[in-house]
């Protein structure tokens, strides 16, 4: 999935699916350290873009949580 793609699910989304799609993240991320420390990987890009994927998705839960804290 390309980024602005992404940009545009992840802002469809309330904070609920966001949390869901976060741990999503984090297991994968986990799951793919957990490979390159017992076997091989295909693709370490991927680490970066799980990483970065991460980060979006806690930049727009922490903006939403910004938002209704100040109403």
């Amino acid at each position: 999935m390309k980024v602005a793609e992404f940009k545009k699910s992840l802002e469809q989304m309330n904070v609920q699916q966001l949390q869901e799609r976060l741990d999503k993240l984090q297991r994968d991320l986990f799951s793919l350290r957990l490979s390159s420390a017992t076997a091989h990987v295909k693709n370490y890009a991927l680490f970066k873009q799980y990483r970065r994927n991460i980060a979006r998705v806690l930049t727009l839960m922490g903006q939403r949580s910004d938002i209704t804290e100040s109403e």
